[in-house]
């Protein structure tokens, strides 16, 4: 047969990838359900449905025929039926349950806040949720009127890509058969993560109920019968803990979390606190790693629920952690022992689930030549199978660039990760740093459209894990509270250098581009040095004293990242604050910000483009309407194309 031709990937190519996640195995372990996600290009949006596949192989069959967006597909305990989410009627999520063979879907809920987190009770009768509840919700608007006023009394009153929040998050159960929901937590607070007692008497979840939660992230892990009534605490209120898991005897509970006063870039670690409360007791205290799949790259919106497993008898308890780029399967026991790696290789794990007998492990990952795939393994993590071969043909017609792992020595001598992307094309070519956002998150191996992108039209792409990062250790990590842009800049800047000096790299054009954190860094760059000849910021932050009262987490993170708040570290807002340095600005800048963006909003790319503008800078601002922070992520497809279609523009015309 002749040899296929391969070709650079394009922009447009961004419309063919299917995206695979929420891997849930049967309680047999005979199946396994996953969503996979399509761009919708005729309708200019996103279609999302459920899948079937036998993980002993078979041919995937489509399980779900909804239009629009269907999600978290989960097993009944006896593998007869399956919930999941679904926004079919053209509203918000409901829940609803489709036989495992087939056949009609039932609809159970019909919220107008829609639903969220569906879980089975163990003997399968009934299902819980999380949905909004309290206050009457504004009424629609009239003749295309707006509500006259938001009244507004509380911090946290909002959420990027969801807006105004109205009323509180608390939980529901209902009849599997259907029938009238029973609201059975309530009062001034947000309940989230309903986790069912082997019994099916209680339901654990977390709630922030302490005096502070309008300005504070902590979070308690609480129980509450599954009838309604009073609710327990579990922990002390000393933790920001999330995620509980019963053990199977129902004695403990599993959760993830930090302690309360822990730096900013803590990890995220393993506790068990008594069923009956108490103080929790930390399982990775000598695990320095955070647990969590927090690699990001620009084909999934959020990251995977780092929710834990227990084994079947009780003994370990399995978790995602992410580890020099890589996020990979671990599992402990209940003594703290180090951690045994399950599922590793150079890729990330997003998310798994473990059959009830524990016979076997699905998962999906990721690698930085495939979008995704689901996968199934034993128990001990051997006899790895793939069940899927999502996107096989559009990659075999893709000429893809291999990244390149390289370790060179950054600020305090210490050792820093990065990978060079070679552009196609012969001799010295212009090269574009790439900085990823959190900032406690990772850059590693993932698949990454818009990288490949920059590689397919000649541009080596460099990017790293600065100080700051997550996957080297607490330290690493929390080093950058209160200094951002100091040892993270010198960590990036000595990246340059070291891919600076290969033969393939052109060091008159070297550009700069990054999101979130990323955006504020390449803020921070520009007006730090004058060595890049071309930037993009994107959804990035330029003033942390505006930020601080505008953005739907400023107050906590802005507290947590810098030490305090604006009235108690002035001098240091105004340090960190990349408008502080405008006037050294003298690089070509692109900024690229949606309208709706509540995590950084707007008016920190419009400060920072005014303030260039005035003193005669070549800067462009692009607006997107209707845009959240995940735009780039999850954006309407034809902005997320024009995107990506002005990146290049930018720096093909500067470099």
């Amino acid at each position: 047969m002749p040899r296929v031709r391969r070709r650079p990937i394009s922009a447009e190519d961004l419309f063919q990838i299917e995206v695979v996640d929420d891997p849930q195995i049967s309680p047999d372990g005979r199946r396994l359900a996953y969503v996979l996600t399509r761009m919708d290009q005729a309708a200019n949006g996103y279609q999302s449905t459920i899948w079937l596949v036998p993980t002993d192989g078979g041919q995937p069959r489509r399980f779900t025929r909804g239009a629009r967006r269907e999600s978290h597909p989960r097993w009944s305990p006896d593998g007869s039926q399956l919930a999941f989410l679904s926004d079919r009627d053209g509203g918000k999520a409901q829940a609803y349950v489709l036989a495992a063979d087939g056949g009609e879907a039932r609809q159970l809920t019909s919220r107008p806040e829609g639903v969220s987190k569906l879980a089975w009770s163990p003997a399968g009768d009934r299902l819980a949720w999380i949905s909004r509840a309290g206050p009457t919700p504004s009424p629609p608007p009239q003749d295309d009127k707006p509500p006259p006023v938001h009244q507004i009394s509380r911090i946290k009153h909002r959420e990027d890509g969801r807006g105004l929040l109205e009323g509180r998050a608390h939980l529901f159960v209902i009849s599997a058969c259907g029938g009238e929901a029973v609201q059975i937590t309530d009062g001034d607070w947000d309940d989230g993560e309903p986790a069912w007692s082997p019994d099916g008497a209680s339901i654990a979840f977390t709630s922030n109920r302490t005096p502070g939660r309008d300005w504070n992230d902590a979070s308690d892990v609480w129980a509450v019968p599954a009838s309604g009534g009073r609710a327990r605490k579990l922990t002390r209120g000393k933790e920001a803990l999330c995620a509980p898991a019963w053990s199977p005897d129902g004695r403990q509970v599993a959760c993830l979390g930090r302690a309360a006063q822990a730096p900013a870039g803590a990890n995220t670690r393993l506790w068990l606190v008594a069923a009956s409360g108490g103080k929790p007791r930390c399982l990775t205290e000598r695990f320095d790693r955070s647990i969590g799949s927090d690699l990001l790259a620009d084909l999934r919106e959020h990251a995977p629920d780092p929710v834990p497993a227990w084994t079947a008898d009780g003994a370990r308890v399995r978790f995602i952690a992410s580890d020099h780029g890589k996020a990979h399967l671990f599992e402990t026991d209940l003594a703290g022992s180090a951690p045994r790696l399950l599922v590793g290789g150079e890729r990330q794990v997003l998310s798994f689930s473990v059959a009830a007998d524990d016979g076997r492990i699905a998962f999906a990952a990721t690698d930085p030549l495939d979008p995704g795939n689901v996968f199934v393994a034993e128990a001990d993590g051997t006899d790895e199978r793939r069940l899927t071969d999502l996107n096989g043909d559009l990659l075999d017609s893709f000429d893809l660039a291999r990244p390149e792992r390289f370790e060179f020595g950054g600020a305090n001598g210490q050792s820093v990760e990065g990978w060079f992307l070679r552009g196609r094309g012969r001799g010295r070519r212009p090269t574009v740093l790439q900085v990823h956002g959190g900032p406690h998150a990772l850059y590693g191996y993932a698949f990454f459209h818009e990288f490949q992108l920059l590689a397919a039209r000649g541009y080596n792409v460099v990017y790293t894990n600065p100080h700051g990062s997550r996957g080297y250790g607490e330290q690493f990590c929390s080093q950058i509270a209160g200094a951002w842009g100091e040892l993270d800049y010198q960590d990036l800047m000595s990246a340059v250098d070291v891919i600076a000096a290969r033969s393939e790299v052109d060091r008159d054009r070297l550009g700069v581009a990054g999101g979130s954190y990323g955006g504020f860094m390449t803020n921070w760059i520009v007006g730090h040095t004058n060595r890049f000849k071309a930037a993009v910021s994107m959804r990035g932050v330029s003033n942390f004293l505006s930020m601080y009262g505008t953005s739907d987490i400023g107050t906590f993170f802005c507290e947590r990242e810098l030490l305090g708040a604006p009235s108690e570290q002035l001098d240091r807002y105004l340090r960190m604050s990349p408008i502080s340095y405008v006037d050294q600005v003298t690089t070509p800048l692109l900024m690229l910000h949606g309208e709706q963006d509540l995590r950084c909003p707007l008016e920190q790319a419009e400060q920072f483009f005014v303030a260039l503008r005035r003193r005669g800078r070549t800067v462009e601002l692009l607006r997107f309407p209707e845009e959240s922070h995940n735009m780039s992520r999850s954006g309407r497809p034809d902005r997320r194309l024009l995107r990506l279609e002005r990146i290049l523009a930018w720096f093909d015309r500067w470099l």
